[in-house]
Protein backbone atom coordinates (compact mmCIF):
# COMPACT_ATOMS: atom_id res chain seq x y z
CA UNK A 1 0.00 0.00 0.00
CA UNK A 2 1.25 3.46 -0.82
CA UNK A 3 -0.12 6.80 0.17
CA UNK A 4 1.19 10.14 -1.03
CA UNK A 5 0.79 13.25 1.08
CA UNK A 6 -0.84 16.24 -0.56
CA UNK A 7 1.60 18.73 0.87
CA UNK A 8 3.76 19.80 3.77
CA UNK A 9 2.58 21.90 6.64
CA UNK A 10 5.19 24.29 8.01
CA UNK A 11 5.12 25.43 11.62
CA UNK A 12 7.34 28.09 13.14
CA UNK A 13 9.72 26.66 15.71
CA UNK A 14 9.63 28.38 19.08
CA UNK A 15 12.70 28.29 21.27
CA UNK A 16 12.10 29.72 24.72
CA UNK A 17 15.20 31.01 26.49
CA UNK A 18 17.63 28.38 25.22
CA UNK A 19 20.43 27.47 27.58
CA UNK A 20 23.59 26.77 25.64
CA UNK A 21 25.94 24.17 27.06
CA UNK A 22 28.77 22.65 25.04
CA UNK A 23 27.07 23.62 21.77
CA UNK A 24 27.27 27.43 21.90
CA UNK A 25 26.31 27.83 18.23
CA UNK A 26 23.24 25.65 18.59
CA UNK A 27 22.32 22.29 17.19
CA UNK A 28 19.46 23.30 14.87
CA UNK A 29 20.30 24.22 11.28
CA UNK A 30 20.22 27.94 10.55
CA UNK A 31 16.74 29.05 9.55
CA UNK A 32 15.27 25.58 10.04
CA UNK A 33 11.58 25.24 10.72
CA UNK A 34 9.58 22.46 12.25
CA UNK A 35 7.59 20.72 9.51
CA UNK A 36 4.49 18.60 9.88
CA UNK A 37 5.13 15.89 7.30
CA UNK A 38 1.92 13.91 7.58
CA UNK A 39 -0.95 13.37 10.03
CA UNK A 40 -4.27 11.58 10.42
CA UNK A 41 -2.95 8.73 12.57
CA UNK A 42 -4.27 7.67 15.98
CA UNK A 43 -0.97 7.80 17.89
CA UNK A 44 2.50 7.74 16.33
CA UNK A 45 5.47 6.08 18.03
CA UNK A 46 8.77 4.27 17.62
CA UNK A 47 10.65 6.08 14.80
CA UNK A 48 13.75 4.23 13.56
CA UNK A 49 15.91 4.88 10.50
CA UNK A 50 17.27 2.19 8.20
CA UNK A 51 20.74 2.38 6.62
CA UNK A 52 19.45 4.58 3.80
CA UNK A 53 17.77 7.03 6.19
CA UNK A 54 14.15 5.97 5.58
CA UNK A 55 12.22 6.35 8.82
CA UNK A 56 9.90 3.58 10.00
CA UNK A 57 7.30 4.52 12.62
CA UNK A 58 4.21 3.01 14.15
CA UNK A 59 0.57 4.00 14.38
CA UNK A 60 0.23 1.91 17.49
CA UNK A 61 -3.56 1.88 18.06
CA UNK A 62 -4.13 0.95 14.39
CA UNK A 63 -1.46 -1.78 14.44
CA UNK A 64 0.47 -0.41 11.46
CA UNK A 65 4.11 0.32 10.69
CA UNK A 66 4.66 3.09 8.14
CA UNK A 67 7.73 4.42 6.32
CA UNK A 68 8.62 8.02 5.58
CA UNK A 69 11.03 7.64 2.70
CA UNK A 70 14.05 9.79 1.89
CA UNK A 71 12.15 11.13 -1.13
CA UNK A 72 9.32 12.35 1.12
CA UNK A 73 6.73 9.68 0.47
CA UNK A 74 4.58 7.80 2.94
CA UNK A 75 4.21 4.05 2.51
CA UNK A 76 2.89 1.26 4.72
CA UNK A 77 5.43 -1.42 5.60
CA UNK A 78 3.34 -3.70 7.80
CA UNK A 79 -0.36 -3.95 8.63
CA UNK A 80 0.01 -6.42 11.49
CA UNK A 81 3.14 -5.67 13.50
CA UNK A 82 1.81 -7.15 16.73
CA UNK A 83 0.78 -3.72 18.03
CA UNK A 84 4.36 -2.49 17.62
CA UNK A 85 5.50 0.37 19.81
CA UNK A 86 9.27 0.98 19.92
CA UNK A 87 11.35 0.06 16.85
CA UNK A 88 15.08 -0.28 16.13
CA UNK A 89 17.16 -1.76 13.30
CA UNK A 90 19.80 -4.41 13.88
CA UNK A 91 23.07 -4.57 11.94
CA UNK A 92 21.57 -6.99 9.41
CA UNK A 93 18.76 -4.61 8.47
CA UNK A 94 16.01 -6.43 10.36
CA UNK A 95 13.45 -4.29 12.14
CA UNK A 96 13.22 -5.10 15.85
CA UNK A 97 9.88 -4.36 17.44
CA UNK A 98 8.43 -4.09 20.92
CA UNK A 99 5.20 -5.81 19.89
CA UNK A 100 2.94 -5.72 22.89
CA UNK A 101 -0.15 -7.42 21.48
CA UNK A 102 1.22 -10.51 23.22
CA UNK A 103 3.99 -8.66 25.11
CA UNK A 104 6.82 -9.88 22.90
CA UNK A 105 10.03 -8.75 21.25
CA UNK A 106 9.97 -9.37 17.48
CA UNK A 107 12.48 -9.41 14.63
CA UNK A 108 10.80 -8.44 11.36
CA UNK A 109 12.50 -9.08 8.03
CA UNK A 110 12.06 -6.79 5.05
CA UNK A 111 9.72 -9.41 3.61
CA UNK A 112 7.38 -8.72 6.52
CA UNK A 113 7.87 -12.12 8.16
CA UNK A 114 8.58 -12.02 11.87
CA UNK A 115 10.38 -14.13 14.46
CA UNK A 116 9.55 -13.93 18.16
CA UNK A 117 12.81 -13.29 20.02
CA UNK A 118 11.37 -12.92 23.52
CA UNK A 119 8.00 -14.27 24.66
CA UNK A 120 8.32 -14.32 28.45
CA UNK A 121 10.64 -14.03 31.44
CA UNK A 122 10.77 -16.69 34.13
CA UNK A 123 7.80 -18.46 32.56
CA UNK A 124 5.57 -15.38 32.86
CA UNK A 125 4.50 -12.85 30.25
CA UNK A 126 6.28 -9.53 30.19
CA UNK A 127 4.27 -6.45 31.19
CA UNK A 128 4.56 -4.92 27.73
CA UNK A 129 7.91 -4.23 26.00
CA UNK A 130 7.91 -0.55 25.13
CA UNK A 131 11.19 0.76 23.76
CA UNK A 132 14.57 -0.72 22.82
CA UNK A 133 18.16 -0.09 21.77
CA UNK A 134 20.64 -2.38 20.03
CA UNK A 135 24.20 -2.54 21.40
CA UNK A 136 27.06 -2.57 18.85
CA UNK A 137 27.62 -6.25 19.73
CA UNK A 138 24.07 -7.07 18.63
CA UNK A 139 22.50 -7.55 22.05
CA UNK A 140 19.27 -5.75 22.85
CA UNK A 141 18.18 -3.65 25.82
CA UNK A 142 14.47 -2.97 26.25
CA UNK A 143 12.12 -1.44 28.80
CA UNK A 144 9.07 -3.27 30.15
CA UNK A 145 6.61 -0.86 31.79
CA UNK A 146 2.93 -1.63 32.32
CA UNK A 147 0.45 0.32 30.21
CA UNK A 148 -2.86 -1.53 30.22
CA UNK A 149 -4.10 -2.05 26.66
CA UNK A 150 -7.78 -2.39 25.70
CA UNK A 151 -6.92 -5.08 23.12
CA UNK A 152 -5.31 -7.50 25.59
CA UNK A 153 -7.09 -10.79 26.19
CA UNK A 154 -4.67 -11.60 29.05
CA UNK A 155 -4.97 -10.51 32.66
CA UNK A 156 -4.27 -6.75 32.36
CA UNK A 157 -2.54 -6.53 35.73
CA UNK A 158 1.22 -6.65 36.35
CA UNK A 159 2.76 -9.85 35.02
CA UNK A 160 6.26 -9.44 36.46
CA UNK A 161 7.20 -8.33 39.98
CA UNK A 162 7.84 -4.79 38.80
CA UNK A 163 8.64 -2.63 35.79
CA UNK A 164 12.21 -3.30 34.71
CA UNK A 165 14.84 -3.14 31.97
CA UNK A 166 16.00 -6.35 30.24
CA UNK A 167 19.01 -7.45 28.20
CA UNK A 168 18.64 -10.02 25.44
CA UNK A 169 21.66 -11.83 24.00
CA UNK A 170 20.71 -13.23 20.56
CA UNK A 171 23.85 -15.38 20.42
CA UNK A 172 22.83 -17.37 23.50
CA UNK A 173 19.09 -16.52 23.30
CA UNK A 174 19.28 -15.58 26.96
CA UNK A 175 17.26 -12.87 28.69
CA UNK A 176 18.42 -11.17 31.89
CA UNK A 177 16.95 -8.43 34.03
CA UNK A 178 19.38 -5.50 34.40
CA UNK A 179 17.41 -3.05 36.57
CA UNK A 180 15.01 -3.62 39.45
CA UNK A 181 14.77 -0.20 41.12
CA UNK A 182 12.95 1.97 38.55
CA UNK A 183 9.30 2.97 38.83
CA UNK A 184 8.37 2.95 35.14
CA UNK A 185 11.26 2.75 32.66
CA UNK A 186 10.29 3.91 29.20
CA UNK A 187 12.67 5.67 26.80
CA UNK A 188 16.09 4.09 26.29
CA UNK A 189 19.19 4.84 24.22
CA UNK A 190 22.88 3.93 24.34
CA UNK A 191 26.09 5.51 23.11
CA UNK A 192 27.52 4.34 19.76
CA UNK A 193 30.61 2.92 21.50
CA UNK A 194 28.38 0.68 23.62
CA UNK A 195 29.76 1.97 26.91
CA UNK A 196 26.79 3.86 28.37
CA UNK A 197 23.04 3.34 28.53
CA UNK A 198 20.47 6.06 29.23
CA UNK A 199 17.11 5.01 30.68
CA UNK A 200 14.19 7.35 31.36
CA UNK A 201 12.00 6.65 34.37
CA UNK A 202 8.90 8.44 33.16
CA UNK A 203 6.93 7.98 36.41
CA UNK A 204 9.75 9.29 38.61
CA UNK A 205 10.42 12.17 36.20
CA UNK A 206 14.12 11.32 35.94
CA UNK A 207 16.61 9.97 33.41
CA UNK A 208 19.58 7.88 34.53
CA UNK A 209 22.83 6.88 32.87
CA UNK A 210 24.62 3.57 33.45
CA UNK A 211 27.95 2.07 32.52
CA UNK A 212 27.54 -1.11 30.46
CA UNK A 213 29.73 -3.96 31.70
CA UNK A 214 31.33 -6.55 29.44
CA UNK A 215 28.72 -9.13 30.45
CA UNK A 216 25.88 -6.75 29.54
CA UNK A 217 24.95 -5.83 33.10
CA UNK A 218 24.52 -2.20 34.14
CA UNK A 219 26.76 -0.49 36.69
CA UNK A 220 27.35 2.91 38.31
CA UNK A 221 23.82 4.30 38.03
CA UNK A 222 23.85 8.11 37.98
CA UNK A 223 21.15 10.74 37.68
CA UNK A 224 21.48 12.34 34.25
CA UNK A 225 18.51 14.73 34.13
CA UNK A 226 15.56 15.73 36.30
CA UNK A 227 13.19 14.80 33.50
CA UNK A 228 11.59 11.58 32.36
CA UNK A 229 10.93 10.71 28.74
CA UNK A 230 8.71 8.61 26.50
CA UNK A 231 11.32 8.10 23.78
CA UNK A 232 14.98 9.05 23.32
CA UNK A 233 17.76 9.47 20.81
CA UNK A 234 21.39 10.62 20.70
CA UNK A 235 23.38 12.71 18.20
CA UNK A 236 27.01 12.58 17.07
CA UNK A 237 28.03 15.05 19.81
CA UNK A 238 26.59 12.83 22.52
CA UNK A 239 23.59 15.08 23.20
CA UNK A 240 20.52 13.26 24.53
CA UNK A 241 17.02 14.06 23.26
CA UNK A 242 14.08 13.53 25.64
CA UNK A 243 10.42 13.71 24.64
CA UNK A 244 7.09 14.61 26.20
CA UNK A 245 6.05 18.23 25.81
CA UNK A 246 8.09 18.78 22.69
CA UNK A 247 11.72 17.67 22.59
CA UNK A 248 14.28 18.73 25.21
CA UNK A 249 17.99 18.27 24.53
CA UNK A 250 20.73 17.79 27.12
CA UNK A 251 24.47 17.75 26.52
CA UNK A 252 26.56 14.81 27.83
CA UNK A 253 26.96 16.60 31.18
CA UNK A 254 23.20 16.69 31.69
CA UNK A 255 22.86 20.41 30.96
CA UNK A 256 19.81 21.56 29.02
CA UNK A 257 20.91 23.11 25.71
CA UNK A 258 17.73 23.21 23.62
CA UNK A 259 13.96 22.81 23.58
CA UNK A 260 11.95 22.21 20.41
CA UNK A 261 8.31 23.08 20.86
CA UNK A 262 5.88 20.86 18.97
CA UNK A 263 2.27 21.86 18.43
CA UNK A 264 0.89 18.53 19.62
CA UNK A 265 -0.46 17.22 22.90
CA UNK A 266 2.42 14.78 23.30
CA UNK A 267 5.73 14.09 21.59
CA UNK A 268 6.21 10.36 22.01
CA UNK A 269 9.52 9.58 20.35
CA UNK A 270 12.34 10.88 18.20
CA UNK A 271 15.12 9.74 15.87
CA UNK A 272 17.54 10.99 13.24
CA UNK A 273 17.06 10.00 9.61
CA UNK A 274 17.23 11.28 6.05
CA UNK A 275 19.97 10.77 3.47
CA UNK A 276 22.58 12.57 5.59
CA UNK A 277 21.13 11.53 8.99
CA UNK A 278 20.79 15.23 9.82
CA UNK A 279 17.00 15.38 9.95
CA UNK A 280 15.34 14.97 13.33
CA UNK A 281 12.01 13.12 13.10
CA UNK A 282 9.43 13.45 15.87
CA UNK A 283 6.38 11.24 16.35
CA UNK A 284 3.81 13.38 18.13
CA UNK A 285 0.17 12.44 18.77
CA UNK A 286 -1.50 11.99 15.35
CA UNK A 287 1.40 13.25 13.23
CA UNK A 288 5.02 12.96 12.11
CA UNK A 289 7.24 16.07 12.22
CA UNK A 290 10.79 16.88 11.17
CA UNK A 291 13.39 19.60 11.53
CA UNK A 292 16.83 19.99 9.96
CA UNK A 293 19.80 19.91 12.32
CA UNK A 294 23.47 20.94 12.38
CA UNK A 295 24.31 17.75 14.24
CA UNK A 296 23.63 14.29 12.89
CA UNK A 297 22.44 10.97 14.19
CA UNK A 298 24.56 7.86 14.56
CA UNK A 299 24.07 4.72 12.52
Amino acid sequence: MKKMISGLFVLTILIANPVWGKSPKGIIAKGAQLIKLTDGFSFTEGPAADKKGNVYFTDQPNNKIHIWTTDNKLTTFHSDGGRANGLYFDADGNLLSCSDLNNQLWKIGMDGQHTVLVADFGGKLLNGPNDLWVHPNGSIYFTDPLYKRPYWTRDPEMQQDGEHVYHYNPATQSLTRVTTDLEKPNGIIGTPDGKKLYVADIKAGKTFVYDIAIDGSLQNKKLFAEMGSDGMTIDNQGNIYLTGKGVTVFNPDGEKIEHIQVEANWSANVCFGGKKMKTLFITASDALYSIEMKVSGTR
